[in-house]
């Protein structure tokens, strides 16, 4: 994992990245939750998230949205973030102009910032969005959904209401086309507290299946490799915050 630094419209943007050796490998962006309540890349649920797919070949980036850590500028509430993801998005695929997919992952207010970026980017194949602010955000602009992709949300979540995700879930998967995934964690909350390890399983599962659909039958013996890594991967993640 590198630290870097590229340039944003607001200034100098600070990230942390990992370069798959894999020629072609598929990219993933990885955003965080909301600056004013604490939220960084160091994040837990982020780094889980970037865990994931780097054990799983992706080159991937995860970075500070701008006024936090080592990033320029000031807090937007979505306009200025957005730019920053955009942002990152190009550095990322300007790294890897061989990729063969691109993916977008962000939790909490990140969800909500990653699927705006989802709607202006056509490159992006597929998103994971986890406790995406649905009872604060509007997320009507998701109309339609232009790519499939999972939804998770902690059961027990008292920050974002579990059935307002919900019924964004049931109403993105009602659309067609696109096949929208919802997983409700058992006795998660909005941390994930105790339950990070099962959101790393989770996604695992969820890319890997989500890969394979694009991909010959004849490999899933591949598949199946992959998956006994995401089951036996022993990463303290609980403990896990830069």
């Amino acid at each position: 994992m590198t630290e870097v630094l590229f340039n944003g419209h607001a200034g100098r943007i600070e990230g942390r990245y990992h370069q798959s050796s894999r020629p072609g490998a598929p990219i993933a962006l990885i955003l965080h939750p909301h600056p004013q309540y604490g939220g960084t890349m160091s994040n837990k649920v982020v780094y889980t998230l970037f865990s994931c797919f780097k054990d799983l070949g992706f080159s991937v980036l995860r970075f500070n949205f701008r006024g936090v850590g080592r990033s320029q500028g000031q807090f937007e509430d979505g306009p200025g973030e957005l730019s920053d993801a955009t942002v990152a998005l190009d550095w990322l695929q300007a790294m890897n102009p061989e990729a063969r997919q691109c993916w977008i992952a962000g939790y909490s207010f990140g969800a909500w910032i990653g699927l705006q970026l989802l709607m202006r980017r056509p490159d992006i194949n597929n998103f994971i969005a986890v406790s995406p602010p649905a009872d604060e955000k509007d997320f009507s602009f998701l109309a339609p959904c232009p790519t499939s992709g999972l939804i998770v949300q902690g059961e027990i979540d008292d920050v974002v209401e579990p059935a307002t995700v919900q019924v964004l879930a049931k109403r993105l998967n009602g659309q067609r086309n696109v096949e929208v995934d919802f997983a409700m964690i058992s006795d998660g909350d909005h941390m994930y507290n105790g339950h990070l390890t099962d959101l790393y399983k989770l996604s695992g599962h969820y890319i890997i299946s989500a890969m394979q659909r694009k991909k010959p039958q004849k490999k899933r013996r591949g598949r199946r490799r992959k998956i006994e890594q995401i089951e036996n991967n022993s990463q303290p993640l609980e403990a896990v915050e830069e």
